[in-house]
């Protein structure tokens, strides 16, 4: 299948820059789409028409693939097309075959050159926000910044953290002719104050001494969470998750979410995990929200309602907790014939009447149960002893695959 659009990369020192293969393909172009800063570097031999990007940017690019249909199309894009670039968004509308891709060298290779950081020395963030799961002594971060002021949220960000002895450095309009660096401790940074609109973000992790680094591995402390009560404790946190067993890509359904921490330390295991927090009380779903942006997962999505009645028309999911209401009538039946084939659900009872759903989904669908009895240190006087939490149960269980039930999804 010939292509039907040829993203091609551009970098810094424009035209000038462009090899033989790319240059004869924007040439060749009957159309040329790109931002008003691409554009503006084609020369006048240049006789395809161009049209500048239109917002919202996937609606307008959908649009002109509708109005240039059988036309050679070429679109211009920053450095590497398919490093966040708009290469990704051809590819998930048109798919793989449509697309040829022509890259220049990316901005993330450019500023690890500047900052001689090898690849694998290097997290890159495309979402500044989701700065505080990657934070950790020695680290060494690349922001795609979103616009001149993402340097000021993040020194704000690093402050907070307690990582304001850490390294930023600008990397400005690289690869071109007005290339700059700039260097300033997170601490000393001026807030408000602005960086040039085109640059990378470098950051050398440091770490005060009121640091507090969280780490990836589940079970993250409970007062990492802004809770009124409703949250699944630490030690059962960690088990829920070894047993829903997150992978990237993979979606979750945390339902009866509460404070959303079983749905945040699931994004928190990797960029690609997703998951949808349901929750009833509109105050916890606020909540859930604050929770997430805190500790770094802002796209975990909230779904405000009941369930079984807001699980309708989400996407399928390939784990799901249960961690309150259990009890609903058809909740468990209704998110384990929504799991996909080899998905994994986990559900807690804390009451009598919750664990005796729980046996008989067991008996219904196997799985297995433990009873968690955990008991923490506690002053008795003048003297130590155990404070015993009230018991939970917990069913876990693995949908088989190739599952009778898949064919009615």
């Amino acid at each position: 299948m010939t292509a039907r659009v040829t993203v091609v990369g551009i970098g810094g020192d424009g035209w000038a820059g462009l090899d033989a293969a790319r240059r004869s393909a924007v040439l060749g172009a009957e159309v040329v789409l790109g931002g008003d800063r691409h554009l503006a570097m084609l020369p006048a031999e240049v006789s395809a028409e161009q049209v500048p990007w239109t917002r919202p940017f996937r609606e307008g690019v959908a649009e002109a693939l509708a109005r240039f249909a059988g036309q050679r199309i070429v679109a211009l894009a920053s450095g590497d097309p398919l490093v966040a670039g708009v290469g990704s968004t051809f590819v998930e509308l048109l798919g793989a075959e449509a697309v040829k891709v022509l890259p220049a060298v990316s901005s993330v290779a450019l500023a690890r050159a500047r900052m001689r950081w090898p690849a694998e020395s290097v997290a890159v963030l495309r979402d500044h926000r989701t700065l505080s799961r990657e934070l950790a002594p020695g680290r060494r971060l690349l922001v795609l910044s979103a616009d001149r002021h993402t340097p000021s949220a993040v020194a704000a960000m690093l402050r907070e953290a307690g990582f304001g002895g850490s390294a930023l450095t600008v990397l400005a309009d690289l690869g071109s002719r007005a290339e700059s660096s700039e260097r300033c401790v997170a601490r000393d940074w001026a807030p408000g104050s602005a960086a040039p609109q085109l640059h990378v973000l470098a950051i050398e992790c440091v770490a005060d001494a009121s640091a507090r680094p969280l780490g990836l591995a589940p079970g993250l402390p409970d007062d990492a969470f802004e809770n009124d009560g409703q949250l699944t404790r630490r030690d059962l946190r960690a088990s829920a998750l070894s047993r829903l067993a997150p992978s990237a890509g993979e979606l979750l359904w945390d339902v009866g979410a509460g404070a959303g921490s079983v749905g945040i330390e699931w994004m928190r295991m990797h960029p690609a995990c997703r998951a949808i927090a349901v929750e009833a009380d509109p105050e916890r779903a606020a909540r859930i929200g604050r929770n997430a942006a805190a500790l770094g997962v802002p796209s975990l999505e909230i779904v405000e309602g009941r369930a079984p009645g807001a699980l309708e028309g989400l996407p399928r999911p390939d784990a799901v907790f249960i961690g309150g209401g259990g009890t609903a009538p058809g909740l468990l039946r209704e998110c384990w014939d929504a799991l996909a084939p080899g998905g994994r659900l986990v559900a807690h009872a804390v009451t009598l009447e919750t664990e005796r759903v729980m046996i008989d989904a067991r008996a219904e669908f196997g799985g297995e149960l433990t009873r968690f009895q955990v008991e923490r240190s506690d002053q008795i006087g003048s003297f130590t002893g155990w404070a015993p939490a009230r018991a939970v149960v917990q069913w876990a269980a693995v949908k088989p695959r190739g599952d009778a039930m898949e064919e009615n999804w």
